[in-house]
């Protein structure tokens, strides 16, 4: 029978479950703080410890180093209730099995404790601990949400491994915060970190940018230059935007991941460098591939190891969190004091789609602060941010569909309304004959084809929404 020790100083949660793990048939001995549980751990060691990270005395986190320096291939599931992002990320770099929230759901959790306790079955190798350097980066990793947690989780996870890791995601998902998290989490924190924007850079300068150059190299080379790989040595060198990266400069960082060294531009000698590699994409990388822009060799060295940040609208219930830690620090930046969101804004935050992302709900806020007057942001004031965020080239496809949601939402969250649908419906129709019209220069004939309609029904569209009064309505 597998023991089960659970450590939590809540009385009433660790009876109950002190219950429920006996019925499942385990043996169960609970502690109500860290340092009672290392004393029932001294006498006898569990298969499996279930620790809490807000305990008085010793904190979760220091029970949990104190029992892998006695038992370190002992699995433990840590939990709270209070998800923070340096707890989840330091929960997994330590080495604990997993990272639950409470409340939680109780069959997730047996099945958890079940994988746990198969893992310490096979002596499952903790990670190497190093607990030194604090995230300086927080904001795009805020959120309480699952696919945020299981984000936290591979963080913690990849960083004191020396792995190539690929990082996908939508464009505004916080590609790069994540690569500096898994940066000053691992054993080259203090060490060089380097970014290179691939996209940034132009084409002709990118591989000198990178690899470096030999005096004389090509014209206007009068010195010798050390590349940002090299200067990166012993350090991380951040790839975004790999996606885009030029075919022609793909077989170099090839050879980098596969060798571990470089020539400058115009130089023989090969360069050893001792660089981790992180890149991250918003491309579709497997499309690039089929089409030949990416080298398939330089695909599979790359994915190791790939995280994927959710994009925002798959983790709404973190916006609240986001929106109010944006807030406060814009209005702290601006010396002004925080006026708060009302809950009708909070909910518009919740419901809209964010195409931008995390970047689009920081800039949306900060702007929403500067034309505030003071009272709590109210969802107008939210609108008019987005909207004039939304201003410039028409979006397409999915993007035409949510910002057409979006003003719907708009309407709707205002107030009740009379005929509120007809309203929109006939909107929406003035819009789209009115742009067919002046496409075909006003010609009936061309926009009832362009719409599917009969000449008689855009006639009588024409009459019902005014158009003769602001289109050159011709006759073909």
């Amino acid at each position: 029978m597998d023991t089960i020790l659970i450590i939590d100083d809540d009385d009433h949660l660790r009876k109950s479950f002190e219950r429920l793990l006996t019925e499942e048939g385990y043996s169960v001995k609970s502690a109500p703080s860290g340092e009672a549980g290392l004393k029932i751990l001294h006498a006898k060691v569990p298969d499996l410890v279930i620790l809490d990270v807000r305990l008085p005395g010793m904190n979760g986190l220091q029970t949990f180093k104190a029992i892998h320096e006695l038992e370190p291939k002992l699995p433990v599931i840590i939990m709270t209730a209070y998800g923070t992002t340096e707890t989840a990320i330091e929960a997994t770099k330590m080495g604990a099995f997993d990272y639950i929230l409470k409340p939680f759901d109780i069959p997730d959790m047996l099945s958890q404790i079940k994988q746990a306790l198969e893992a310490g079955r096979f002596m499952r190798s903790p990670v190497d601990m190093n607990t030194g350097t604090e995230l300086s980066s927080r904001e795009a990793l805020m959120g309480r949400s699952k696919p945020m947690q299981d984000v936290y989780k591979a963080i913690g996870r990849v960083s004191s491994t020396d792995a190539t890791i690929l990082i996908r995601g939508d464009s505004g998902t916080g590609k790069e915060l994540v690569a500096r998290a898994i940066y000053h989490h691992s054993l080259r924190a203090g060490k060089p970190f380097l970014v290179i924007n691939c996209v940034a850079i132009p084409e002709t300068l990118l591989e000198s940018e990178l690899f470096g150059y030999e005096k004389g190299a090509f014209t206007g080379a009068a010195f010798r230059r050390v590349g940002k790989i090299e200067q990166a040595n012993q350090g991380t060198v951040f790839l975004d935007e790999i996606g885009d990266m030029p075919f022609s400069i793909q077989s170099k960082i090839l050879r980098l991941l596969q060798e571990r060294s470089i020539e400058r531009l115009g130089g023989r000698d090969t360069i050893d460098v001792d660089v981790r590699i992180l890149a991250a994409t918003n491309r579709d990388l497997e499309k690039a591939l089929s089409e030949g822009r990416f080298r398939e060799d330089l695909y599979y060295r790359l994915k190791v190891v790939t995280i994927w940040l959710p994009p925002l609208r798959e983790r709404s219930s973190d916006i609240p969190l986001l929106a109010e830690y944006f807030l406060s620090r814009y209005a702290a930046e601006m010396g002004m004091p925080n006026p708060g969101l009302t809950r009708d804004s909070i909910s518009l935050l919740e419901h809209h789609p964010w195409p931008g992302n995390v970047r689009e709900l920081a800039n949306t806020i900060q702007k929403s602060l500067i034309f505030n007057r003071g009272m709590p942001i109210s969802p107008e004031i939210i609108s008019q941010a987005i909207s004039a965020r939304a201003a410039g080239p028409a979006p397409t496809g999915e993007g035409a569909d949510d910002a057409l949601r979006q003003w719907i939402r708009d309407r709707i969250l205002s107030g009740p309304e009379q005929d509120l649908f007809e309203k929109c419906v006939d909107r929406f129709s003035r819009i789209l004959v009115g742009e067919a019209l002046t496409i075909t220069g006003g010609n009936r004939s061309q926009s009832a084809k362009l719409l599917g309609l009969s000449r008689p029904t855009l006639h009588s569209k024409i009459e019902k929404y005014g158009l003769k009064l602001e289109t050159s309505v011709k006759d073909e």
